[in-house]
């Protein structure tokens, strides 16, 4: 069993009335199953309204299931028990980082969790400085967090969870409020941890290029897992990606254009560099458009 499993995992969101009746019912999750092993970096992707933000909030053990179930570090979220062990385990961050900061200065809020957990002082410390540092927060460490906009809360919650060092983050669209130079450094420090620490990363993001790393990606649509495979075979699926409302990043749509085009082109670009070297080997192929005097 890996860090995270769910299993046969249903949740639905019952609407009632004022006086309690059942009004609908809404099958947010439908039917899923994943085993995510301990130290991988994992990427969760849907369009709004796909069920994967209900999801993830079942490993931190924010929601129950309705059906099924759901293992964290091999613990039921189910057992009351176990609770505060899952919430250790599976840091969160959450879209809106006003749900996550309670200090009144940055780096009193960033070492809360920390301090927590009983970690002594002086590591404390040394760790709020590393994960300000690492999401471009650190010249902020003596301010207040209602004096910070909206991205830079987002990336001090980020922060947060960071410094608590857990086994398993659970990342929920955490660079939605982030310009794209912070997106970069909010991802390269998730990524470092997940590499140099062995830490399990799951990232539910709609930016595509933030999965091009990620170990292995599912693709959720209408609450159940539609697509599952690392990066360049999920992005080898561009028409059936545009049909659940989801673009792939520029350059893998650029190749997929020029392929459709008649150029010799392998499926699942990723980068901008691997665009370019497979250019350079089909130098001598029929040019796509020939010109024609005029």
């Amino acid at each position: 069993m890996g860090i995270v499993k769910t299993e046969n995992l249903v949740f639905e969101y019952i609407r009632r009335d004022e006086e309690g009746n059942v009004e609908g019912i809404t099958r947010a999750v439908d039917n899923v199953t994943l085993d995510i092993k301990k130290g991988d970096f994992i990427a969760i992707l849907g369009h709004n309204g796909s069920g994967k933000s209900t999801l993830a909030k079942h490993i931190n053990a924010i929601l129950m299931p309705t059906e099924g179930t759901v293992w964290v570090d091999g613990m039921d979220t189910t057992v009351d028990d176990h609770l505060w062990d899952i919430r250790q385990e599976a840091g969160m961050v959450f879209q809106n980082p006003d749900n996550q900061i309670i200090g009144q200065v940055v780096e009193e809020d960033v070492g809360f969790g920390p301090e927590n957990m009983g970690v002594p002082t002086d590591e404390i410390w040394k760790r709020v400085e590393a994960s300000l540092k690492a999401v471009g927060m650190y010249e902020f460490r003596k301010s207040s967090p209602n004096r910070l906009s909206g991205g830079q809360k987002q990336r001090v919650s980020i922060a947060g969870v960071l410094a608590m060092e857990p086994e398993c983050i659970v990342l929920d669209e955490p660079t939605a409020m982030l310009d794209p130079n912070g997106r970069k450094e909010v991802i390269e420090s998730v990524r470092k941890l997940n590499k140099e620490k062995g830490i399990t990363v799951i990232l539910i993001t709609h930016y595509m290029e933030e999965i091009i790393d990620a170990d292995e990606a599912f693709v959720m649509d209408k609450g159940s897992i539609a697509i599952q495979g690392t990066p360049r075979q999920i992005f080898s699926q561009v028409e059936l990606l545009r049909s659940m409302r989801l673009d792939v990043p520029q350059v893998t749509m650029l190749a997929y254009k020029l392929k459709k085009a008649g150029l010799d082109l392998p499926d699942g670009i990723l980068t901008a560099r691997e665009l370019a070297d497979a250019l350079n080997k089909t130098k001598g192929q029929k040019p796509i458009f020939e010109s024609k005097a005029i």
